[in-house]
């Protein structure tokens, strides 16, 4: 076990549970989290929970999961979860480049989120499944993953939902409002239920980088819209970092590109977010991704080593592949990590979890563990603990 190696979050779902998850996604007659309308899934998820946690002990991971068992994607759940919205079938489900990297893919589609009254964050059922993962982790140090607030706010304000004649929230700073306060509750809960470390993870800052093709600011400087909307992404997250940080929290944040069946969304450097993501962000470690080129040099992290207190988890091993990774790519990108951001702030991942959605990436179980005992060797054999 070396604690210098760390996981995203997510692994994949053994086939038991997949086969409730995949009933669920077809039906919109089902309520947020199912467990009324499927007999036997709490139980089966609990089972495979128990589970996954005995396997991250076993291989040595040392800040335990509950694999994300609990969702469906990385982020929906947490949102159907919030009082005030419905859960729908949308028309179509989101766009993911194929592995011929131009093809759109799309995604299952029960993504949809409708907001029938003001956003809460009181009694989410993450609270229970966070208390589940802490009883059966006992003394071992736990995470909990959720969708930072400020993407929530980005897919909902560009949504048809905010401003017209029935809508709750009559513009996006009512809705912004009503989501930090949800959020506020929700931390708050966390915080009281005896949870240490929230984690935000957040898939839209690469639409600010002008180098990124798929970013509505493509081809020239952001402009004074993109600016703007990157300042109220900025507002709402350090609001809900500090009030974490106010309770006690360690917060963390994990960014990457797109993670949906191996294929991704995006590309975008992070150099061209340095001085919004990283330079102002308050998170206490960034999980960063650079398992190829999309991310660009790691002289961007140069905006992180700037700041003392903050730790760097470099996403330089794949959770799309089903291979081993390349073990002296890893090694020289190290080395040139710690010449920009100092040795003992560092550690290393894979670029995002395995299974970001439950259908998880294309790849075995076994192979899975696999690529993870890789890492910890590479970590233990780098830094020597």
């Amino acid at each position: 076990m070396s604690i210098r190696f760390q996981t995203v979050g997510s692994l994949l779902r053994p086939a038991d549970l997949l086969a409730y998850k995949s009933q669920i996604q077809s039906r919109d007659d089902v309520t947020y989290p199912f467990y009324a309308d499927f007999p036997g899934y709490e139980q089966c998820e609990e089972a495979a929970t128990r589970a996954v946690v005995a396997q991250q002990i076993e291989h040595g991971i040392a800040v335990l999961t509950d694999g994300e068992f609990s969702k469906s994607l990385w982020h929906t759940d947490f949102v159907w979860g919030l009082g005030g919205i419905d859960r729908y079938i949308a028309d179509h489900g989101y766009w993911f480049r194929d592995l011929d990297g131009q093809t759109p893919y799309e995604t299952r589609r029960d993504i949809g989120w409708r907001i029938t009254g003001p956003l809460s964050g009181h009694d989410h059922h993450f609270i229970f499944v966070w208390k589940r993962l802490a009883q059966i982790a006992g003394d071992r140090a736990t995470k909990l993953c959720v969708p930072s607030p400020s993407h929530i706010f980005g897919e909902i304000s560009w949504s048809d939902q905010i401003g017209g004649r029935d809508s709750v929230y009559a513009d996006t700073d009512a809705l912004k409002l009503g989501l930090v306060e949800a959020y506020r509750q929700f931390v708050q809960e966390y915080a009281a239920a005896g949870g240490k470390i929230l984690q935000f993870d957040d898939c839209l800052w690469e639409m600010f980088a002008d180098d990124n093709p798929n970013s509505p600011f493509s081809g020239g400087a952001i402009d004074l819209a993109g600016r703007e909307l990157a300042a109220q992404f900025i507002e709402i997250n350090n609001t809900l970092i500090d009030y974490g940080h106010s309770l006690g929290l360690t917060m963390w944040t994990h960014n990457c590109r797109g993670n949906y069946a191996s294929r991704n969304m995006g590309a975008g450097s992070y150099a061209k977010i340095a001085d919004l993501f990283f330079q102002q962000m308050r998170y206490d470690r960034f999980f960063l991704e650079w398992d190829d080129e999309r991310a660009g040099s790691l002289d961007a992290l140069a905006a992180l080593g700037a700041k003392p207190s903050t730790e760097v988890v470099l996403g330089l091993l794949s959770s799309k592949t089903a291979t081993l990774d390349d073990e002296a790519r890893v090694r020289t990108m190290l080395d040139r990590a710690c010449q920009i951001v100092p040795r003992e702030r560092l550690y290393l991942s894979h670029q995002c979890g395995f299974a970001s959605c439950d259908g998880g990436n294309e790849l075995t179980e076994q192979q899975q563990w696999a690529k993870i005992d890789q890492g910890q060797r590479l970590a233990q054999e780098f830094w020597g603990e």
